[in-house]
Order: C-alpha cells, then sequence, then structure tokens
C-alpha cells in the first residue's frame, strides 16, 4: 500500500482571494514504512506572502523569485501522487489551494488524481475529542520531538506528520472469538459457557523480524520500553 504524506505553505489563507502555494512537501510511505523517495519543491507565486503567513513560514518573496512556478512543477506532481492515498493534516485548507492550482492550469480536481484523501485532523478529533489536536500538540501527545521546528516548512511538517499518522494509527485491531453464550442471568450479565478451540500459530523469523521494528518504535514513541517488552520480561 502506498501513501503520501502531504503538506503545503502558501502566501495566505484563502486562495480565492489571489493567495497562491509556495511550497509543497511530500513523504512516501510503502506498506507503513518510510522509504526516502520524498518530493520537495518551492514555488514562485507571483506575488507577496501575507505578513501574518510570512511570520509562519518565513519564505521570503526574495527567496521565492528564482523558483519554478506551479505551473512547472504540476505534471510532476501529479506523476509523484498518481494513484496514493494522500494524508494531510486539515485536509480540506490544502485540498482548497490544490484545486485552485490545478483550475489555473486547466486540470482535474487534485482528489481526481489519488486514490483517496485522508484527514488526521479529522482522525484526531475522533480519538480525542475536546482535546488540542494540531501537529504540535500531537506530536507532544505521542512523544514526537519538533524541537527543530522553529518555522512552518512543507517537508519537515510532512516528515512529522508522518510519524504522528504511523504512532496514531498503530491500535491493535480487535480480536474476536467465536462464542456460545447462554442467556443472561438476572442482573443482565451474560454467562459464557463454552470458547471455540483457538489455534495458536507460531511465529515464522520475519514476522518475528518485523515485530521487534514494531516494538523499536512502540519504545521511541514512549521514550522508555514499551508495555509490551514490560509484560514479556515479567512472564521471564
Amino acid at each position: 500500500m502506498r501513501q503520501i504524506v502531504l503538506d503545503t505553505e502558501t502566501t495566505g489563507l484563502n486562495p480565492r482571494t489571489g493567495d497562491r502555494i509556495i511550497e509543497v512537501g511530500c513523504v512516501e510511505l510503502v506498506n507503513r514504512r518510510l522509504t526516502g523517495n520524498n518530493f520537495h519543491r518551492y514555488t514562485n507565486p507571483e506575488r507577496d506572502s501575507d505578513p501574518g503567513a510570512l511570520a509562519v513560514h518565513g519564505l521570503t518573496t526574495e527567496f521565492l523569485s528564482d523558483k519554478p512556478k506551479f505551473a512547472e512543477i504540476a505534471a510532476e506532481l501529479c506523476n509523484y501522487i498518481g494513484d496514493a492515498e494522500i494524508i494531510i493534516h486539515n485536509a480540506p485548507f490544502d485540498v482548497g489551494f490544490l484545486d485552485a492550482e490545478f483550475a489555473k492550469l486547466g486540470l482535474p480536481k487534485f482528489d481526481t488524481h489519488v486514490l483517496k484523501i485522508t484527514d488526521t485532523l479529522q482522525q484526531a478529533k475522533e480519538l480525542h475529542p475536546g482535546k488540542r489536536n494540531s501537529l504540535d500538540a500531537l506530536c507532544d501527545r505521542y512523544g514526537i520531538s519538533n524541537a527543530h521546528r522553529t518555522l512552518h516548512g512543507a517537508l519537515l511538517d510532512a516528515e512529522l506528520l508522518a510519524e504522528v499518522y504511523l504512532a496514531m494509527s498503530r491500535g491493535q485491531d480487535s480480536l474476536t472469538i467465536d462464542l456460545h453464550m447462554d442467556s443472561a442471568d438476572g442482573e443482565g450479565n451474560v454467562q459464557i459457557t463454552a470458547i471455540a478451540d483457538i489455534i495458536v500459530l507460531a511465529p515464522m523469523p520475519d514476522e518475528l523480524a518485523e515485530h521487534e521494528v514494531v516494538l523499536k518504535n512502540l519504545d521511541k514513541a514512549a521514550k522508555g520500553s514499551c508495555l509490551w517488552r514490560q509484560l514479556e520480561s515479567d512472564r521471564g
């Protein structure tokens, strides 16, 4: 499964009033592993950034003046993202800008070029209702260092979001067991009278290796030994 974590920086907040994309950063995941095959481009928006936006990303008009225009990177971007799942934090914002840039070039909307779009902000709100779910807040929550993030940058933010997404979506799927149950007792508690036999398969060496990789990532997120290692230690 190929996934692309994407972020943009822009001259302001509203493409309908002429704001443009000035940076695109993408990080590739294949089967939930970083590949290093990233995409990063600055673009010349042919206008100044709003003061508020400039304070966030620090990309000056002078710095961007010799960069390619979005039209010059559009085909390369479309080829890179083609048929992948796209992961974005607050997807309507970035997709709105991408749609506006594509419309200027007579291209179909962004979502027609990709398999699907996943919004990690929406996921975070469902997982952590009532809490702050900005990228910085999620980095703190999942123990991901963002100390080097003094200004917003599309590639840096995409790299941080990739780590957040992997941590946020690492939850154990529920395991179901076929149960034969009698009717509830007088207090409404279900009585389990029998459990079907469970077939236990020993892991293969490559599966054990992949398991160790997962544990190391959990150790990193926990800043120490994860609960699984503690349980293994208790079992001796």
